[in-house]
């Protein structure tokens, strides 16, 4: 479900493609530096899968808002809808025109600048996400995508990034070349795939207010489950989905191998080849007889095809983003043990 939505929302970045280049054309085309979110569509997103979100299932949505010089404002959005495949009738993008069309009805600010998308422990890294980044990126410079984390979030703290196709990624997509040696000649890898852009949320005064109201009013026994030191299962988990990732690319190392042993193998048998042509010509030349004629040495002998390595990449960065989430678990938790370690010892 979560590669077929994620298909359609590459399909729906064209309704807003034009709009989004004349807002570049607008600004300059400026480079995105910073991504400022209103609170009420943290509050949608986080609502959104709560409602339809379970377990490992993922939910997107549209974000829409303007550009201002290098700042990219996100005002408002809204979910791309759950249906199941006997919807045959459903049109997603004439849906998302719709909306569109609707909020501007109201005076809603409704220019497509990007997308979100729940992730499940940090799953995120995949070709869907890239291919529908791409999407969007390619009609509308400014757009991001937004990754909320929902267990993350539920550990004490909003989890929420934004990210951005590097501008070498980006014409490595143009060409659609991933072969081994493009890859290289670009000098694309796992950590300069993904670009983080630094995320701003803003509420108005009033909204400020409420929130200290609401924080004077909450009681701290409510709170006392951030000091939790139970981390099995969350920890448990992330390994398990790191040792996933670890086994494909292992995988993806062998193949990889068997490429380079196919490869070292046919030059070999390229040279013994050439070698026993040169030699019947040196023989037919003592018989006073004509050489052979010349042949296309790559006719005869089909270069095997690379692997691509766009999902070797793919993989790396997934392994480098459950590093970090492991790591920034750990380091909570490790915080939670000395402080708890140290109240023993002033109890004793």
């Amino acid at each position: 479900m979560a590669s077929r939505k994620e298909g359609s929302g590459a399909a729906g970045s064209g309704f807003g493609a034009s709009k989004g280049k004349g807002k570049a054309a607008a600004t300059g085309d400026s480079a995105v530096k910073q991504v400022q979110i209103d609170g009420l569509v943290v509050l949608k997103i986080i609502k959104h899968y709560q409602e339809e979100g379970q377990g490992n299932e993922v939910v997107q949505g549209v974000l829409l808002g303007l550009v201002v010089d290098d700042r990219l404002e996100i005002t408002n959005c809204f979910p791309f809808p759950q249906h199941t495949e006997d919807d045959a009738d459903f049109d997603e993008v004439q849906y998302q025109m719709e909306m569109m069309r609707s909020l501007r009805h109201v005076n809603i600010d409704h220019l497509h600048v990007g997308w979100y998308q729940s992730t499940y422990y940090g799953s995120f890294v995949t070709r869907a996400l890239l291919d529908s980044q791409f999407s969007y990126q390619h009609a509308i410079e400014e757009s991001v995508v937004l990754i909320y984390d929902p267990i993350k979030t539920a550990q004490g703290s909003l989890s929420l990034k934004a990210y951005r196709l590097t501008p070498k990624l980006m014409e490595v997509c143009k060409e659609k070349d991933f072969s081994p040696e493009a890859l290289k000649k670009a000098s694309i890898a796992y950590e300069n795939m993904f670009e983080e852009v630094p995320i701003v949320i803003k509420n108005s005064y009033l909204i400020n207010v409420m929130l200290w109201e609401l924080e004077k009013k909450s009681a701290v026994a409510d709170r006392h489950e951030l000091l939790s030191l139970a981390s099995s299962n969350h920890l448990g988990k992330s390994l398990q989905l790191l040792m996933d990732r670890v086994d494909e690319m292992s995988q993806d190392i062998v193949k990889y191998n068997t490429y380079l042993r196919n490869v070292s193998k046919q030059q070999q048998q390229k040279h013994q080849y050439q070698q026993r042509r040169q030699q019947e010509n040196i023989q037919r030349q003592s018989r006073g007889e004509a050489p052979l004629p010349e042949e296309d040495i790559n006719k005869l002998f089909k270069p095997p095809q690379p692997p691509p390595r766009m999902e070797s990449l793919l993989i790396a960065g997934q392994i480098n983003t459950y590093c970090q989430n492991i790591k920034e678990f750990n380091a909570q938790n490790l915080g939670k043990l000395f402080m708890a370690q140290a109240l023993q010892d002033y109890s004793n």
